[in-house]
């Protein structure tokens, strides 16, 4: 939280917004017996949650890539920014795979 107080709701503001609600036929207000009735999420949706969880974080494979540093110039990470796509990484790690495969 900011520590800023919520300016108060003039009554005439507070009639507008529940006149604004109660005009809404795509979003009425709930009745209290139908909020009595509502259900967690992960109650009502399981397999949902259950894969939610699964896709976070990086993914589990049986090669995963390793984390390296490398010093290149900026003329050569500018020109394969340049080449266009959004993985500039993934096209260079293709670029040396190539070159491992000439040798």
């Amino acid at each position: 939280m900011s520590g800023r107080a919520i300016p108060e709701i003039s009554d005439e503001d507070e009639a507008r917004i529940q006149a604004g609600i109660a005009s809404d036929p795509d979003n009425p207000e709930l009745k209290d017996e139908e909020l009595a009735s509502l259900r967690p999420f992960g109650e009502v949706f399981p397999v949902l949650v259950e894969a939610i969880k699964r896709s976070r974080g990086r993914p589990k494979i049986d090669a995963p890539k390793e984390a390296v540093t490398l010093r290149l110039s900026p003329e050569t990470i500018a020109r394969y920014k340049a080449a266009g796509g959004p993985d500039w990484r993934a096209r260079m790690t293709e670029t040396l795979e190539k070159a491992k495969g000439q040798g």
